[in-house]
């Protein structure tokens, strides 16, 4: 069973949100980081090879955060972003992936030619899967 969070802080000066669980796990990640992870649809896409590599995002803020019920949050970005809901299973991925995600974004940054700096292009659809055909 998912825990809900003990703790939660916005950390503007260093734009990171911090949040804590009962079990004693206790994660800090960045704006930024929380930005291009996001669950929306609009990040995700509604299927496997939808993806939407997220560029720009270096600076991101966050506005606020809204509780939607006991099992999620929704974080309001200074860039407009706020459907992705996070649930706290979510948050606990993320934060225990952390390291192996970030590495995963800079990596297809590269690879598709985006940039974490705010500029002209924000989204890159990302290539389909190869089906293996």
């Amino acid at each position: 069973m998912i825990e809900q969070p003990t703790e939660i802080t916005l950390h503007q000066q260093s734009r990171e949100l911090e949040i804590a669980f009962a079990d004693g796990s206790r994660y800090r990640m960045s704006y930024e980081f929380l930005r291009v992870h996001s669950p929306s649809a609009e990040v995700r896409g509604h299927g496997p090879g939808q993806e939407v590599l997220q560029t720009g995002k270096q600076n991101v803020k966050v506005l606020g955060i809204e509780p939607v019920g006991n099992y999620a949050m929704k974080i309001i970005f200074d860039d407009g972003h706020d459907s992705g809901l996070y649930t706290w299973e979510y948050i606990q991925h993320l934060g225990q992936h952390r390291d192996a995600l970030w590495q995963a974004y800079l990596y297809k940054l590269v690879e598709l030619g985006g940039s974490r700096e705010a500029g002209p292009n924000q989204t890159i659809a990302e290539a389909p899967k190869s089906c293996g055909r």
